[in-house]
Order: structure tokens, then sequence, then C-alpha cells
């Protein structure tokens, strides 16, 4: 799910604020929630900035698709996604922050003050912008794998691989990041396939060396996932398709990653800051700041190396302390 992005069904339009929709002027705006967003918005608050954030489709962001998160600090016993998030929404409306629910459909970023359209409706104009969108997995579009999500089917190895602890696990894909996810696994698990549709890996030959190195990994080449089969208790395995000999076959796993890449969150903010080929915001090295004077970016928007929620947050707090400084220099 795309959570900030053009609506398709009004065409290149969206893209476009509207002149004549209703405005409100705020010193700093954030777009997005999560722990980047919701971070940024408790320093700007705490700063008397009087932050306004539009959560977009997804309160939360990814996270409130995941069942417990170990590994954030400051929860010794964990906690589950979607309440660390009400956490970190509660402390950000404490001192002062105006929670909204709403999607950013349109921003223009030519000229101060900077305007980002919700709804395709109001105009928000603001003297500094927080851009925390985020970015979405990209998943096979399985209806067993929507079914499994969170008990069993993950995104996120480093995230969620810890609970399938000496078990047999899948991963699907066959660039880097699927040979780093099943690297990862392997330290963890008992068994990893990896579910790869090319006869080869796509990954850097480092990668691949890593992969073919490890012994508890598995490389089924040619092959694609039809079904992801379980039960009241989660995923308990995975009916693979063999491309080349058209031959099912069922391999009995409990866990299944997903690693086929990440879809950042960004699209109504090209033509005005910096990206890469991907869509990936490009931010100054070591801070927040985007080619634009005011505009900044944190989270998994600008990060498509760490993807954590506690390197999120980490840099949700950097773009509101650099937001305060933008601010401090300036007269509006």
């Amino acid at each position: 799910m795309e959570l900030f992005k053009p609506l398709e069904t009004k065409g290149e339009e969206n893209k476009k604020v509207k002149n004549d929709a209703p405005s409100e002027h705020v010193r700093v705006l954030i777009v997005g929630s999560g722990p980047a967003g919701y971070t940024a918005a408790i320093y700007a608050a705490r700063a008397n900035l009087s932050p306004v954030l539009y959560e977009g489709l997804q309160p939360g962001g990814q996270l409130t698709t995941t069942t417990e998160v170990d590994n954030f600090p400051g929860y010794p016993d964990g906690i589950t996604g979607p309440a660390m998030m009400e956490d970190l929404k509660k402390q950000a409306e404490r001192f002062g922050t105006d929670v909204r629910f709403g999607l950013a459909t349109a921003a223009d970023l030519s000229k101060q003050p900077y305007a980002v359209t919700i709804d395709n409706d109001k105009v928000i104009t603001a003297d500094a912008l927080i851009i925390a969108t985020g970015a979405t997995a990209k998943y096979l579009g399985l209806e067993s794998e929507e079914k499994f999500k969170g008990q069993g089917v993950s995104a996120c190895a480093t995230c969620d691989g810890f609970f399938y602890k000496g078990q047999d696990v899948a991963v699907v894909g066959g660039g880097d990041t699927a040979c780093e996810e099943a690297t990862y696994l392997a330290g963890i698990c008992k068994k990893v396939y990896m579910i790869v549709r090319k006869p080869y890996l796509r990954a850097s030959k480092v990668m691949q060396d890593r992969v073919v190195a490890t012994k508890n990994i598995e490389v089924l080449y040619e092959h694609s996932t039809k079904e992801i089969v379980g039960d009241a208790n989660g995923v308990t395995g995975v009916i693979l398709n063999n491309i080349k000999s058209g031959k099912e076959a069922k391999v009995d796993i409990t866990g299944f990653f997903v690693a086929i890449g990440h879809q950042p969150n960004s699209d109504i903010f090209k033509g005005f800051i910096d990206m890469d080929e991907t869509g990936y915001i490009q931010t100054q090295p070591g801070t927040p700041k985007t080619n634009i004077p005011g505009v900044f970016a944190c989270g998994d928007v600008q990060d498509k190396h760490y993807r954590q929620a506690v390197t999120a947050a980490g840099s949700g707090c950097m773009a509101a302390l650099d937001a305060e400084r933008y601010l401090g220099t300036r007269v509006f």
C-alpha cells in the first residue's frame, strides 16, 4: 500500500496544488506517521513549533502490521507494533502536536511557503516541511500472503527473524536484499530456502558467494510461489511451482520472508526533491536536509539500507532539530 501518492483516479491533476482550495498556514508540517514522523513531532512540539502531522491512510506506518517488536529500546518485554505507535502518537500529542488523519495528494515545493494538498481538498502551507512518508514493501500479491501477514509472512528478517529461531523458513527473491535476509536468517534458523524465479541470483558477486558458503541455505532456482499454507497458528508451508517442469511441491516452513524490494512513498515530491532512480529521497550525508532549504526527509523514505524503527526515530529527531535551527535563522 502506498500511503502518500497522487490518487490515480484523477490522473496528473492530482500532482498539482489547487489554487482555489481552502488553505491553512502552519510553521511545521509533518507528512507521515510511524517512528520517524511521530518522533519528529515530539521534538518539534517540545521546541514550541506547533507542528501539524498528517498520518496518511495507515496511521503508524508499516509497524502497525507487525505483531511483536522486540528490538526497540525501552521495551524489555517487547510490544506490539500498533501499541508502540499509539504510545508515540500520545507522546507527540502530549506536547501539543496537532495529529490529523489525511492523505497528502499533491505538493508544490517551488517557493516558500511550501504547499501540500490533503485529500485533494485542502492546502496546507508551511515554513518548514518534514517528509516521513516511509516506504512500502513489495509483496507477491497472493491472497494467502495477505492472510498470513504478521502470522508467518514478513518483509523484514531483521525485525521478525528472532521469532523463528531454530525453525525452517523461506526467503523470496534473488537480489542483494534477499541474499542479505537469507544469510541473516541462516544465523538464527535451522534451514533457509531461497525461492528464486530465475536460474541464477541477481545479487552482487560478494552476496552470491556468502549464500553459497552458508551451509544451511538452499537455493531453489526456477521456482515461483503458488500459495502459502497454514492454520490458525500461522504459516506451516509453501506450495512452489517449478517453472521449468511445471511440477508443484510443498516445502514445510514456519516463516515466509518476502525480499523483492520496497517502494518509497515519494511520488508527490518528484520534480522538486532530488531522488535516486528508485524514488528514495536523497539527503545531505549525515543529515535529513534535502536539496530544498527548509524541507527535510526522515525514516524509510530516505533510508534504503537499514529500515529499522530505531533508525527511523533517530532520523525523525534529526529532522525536527534541523527544522528548528532553520526556522530560527529565517524571518517569515
